[in-house]
């Protein structure tokens, strides 16, 4: 048997090396192996199954919602028609034929087309008036796109100002000037903000916010109105 010394000097056995040099404790190693299988036979296989299940599970799933997706989104077309069509009743509710946004969000729950649908619906009912449901469904809306997701947070920052609920229309105000920040849409968003902590009394952060829209965003069409209205909040601020 192969011994090791440590830094003390102290010898101690090499058990890699006597594995190396003994074949009998190799055979008898796999021998342990082999009786551990014969005598759990059954639970190897159960696992093994199980392992199987979970991956064809996994994979029926992935195949069944691209699916859905696909069949999702050939069924929206014409509501999508519809809306930019102005005919918002049919794009909501179908024409019989075709269904419409409600229809798919009920039956193709967790596709990409159902999450659109969201978006879609959540405008239908802001334009309608109906500022709650409005809210409701833009929330439920997530995209990567920084128009698409940004214009949602807008959205639903206007049914809650709507619904005078100046701090859920103040947090997705500012959510929307904080996605992805850009020269053409986050001035615009800026200025919601403002307006919106104006109206909860917050005239500080009303005027850094016009700030914000007057220091760094000096070629938008918001840079004016942002200059005016920061002076005339800075006058109410000083009397």
């Amino acid at each position: 048997m192969a011994k090791q010394k440590t830094r003390k000097g102290k010898a101690v056995q090499d058990t890699s090396s006597e594995l190396l040099e003994s074949p009998e404790a190799i055979a008898d190693r796999l021998g342990r192996g082999e009786a551990f299988l014969k005598q759990n036979t059954r639970v190897v296989a159960g696992a093994i199954v199980l392992l199987i299940l979970i991956i064809a599970g996994i994979l029926f799933f992935q195949i069944h919602k691209a699916n859905q997706n696909k069949k999702a989104q050939e069924e929206m077309f014409q509501a999508v028609y519809y809306f930019e069509q102005d005919s918002v009743e049919l794009a909501l509710s179908g024409d019989g034929v075709h269904p419409g946004f409600l229809s798919i969000i009920d039956n193709y729950s967790g596709t990409d087309a159902s999450n659109l649908a969201h978006f879609y619906v959540g405008s239908i009912y802001l334009s309608q008036g109906e500022f709650q449901s409005a809210a409701d469904h833009l929330r439920k809306f997530s995209s990567s796109d920084y128009f698409m997701q940004a214009h949602a947070y807008s959205l639903a920052g206007d049914a809650y100002l709507e619904l005078g609920n100046t701090n859920e229309a103040i947090n997705f105000y500012r959510r929307a000037a904080e996605y992805k920040p850009n020269k053409y849409f986050t001035p615009k968003y800026l200025n919601k903000l403002a307006i919106a902590y104006e109206e909860a009394g917050d005239l500080r952060r009303a005027i850094e916010t016009y700030e914000k829209i007057e220091n760094q965003y000096v070629d938008s069409y918001e840079f004016t109105t942002a200059r005016k209205h920061k002076a005339r909040l800075e006058g109410l601020a000083s009397n």
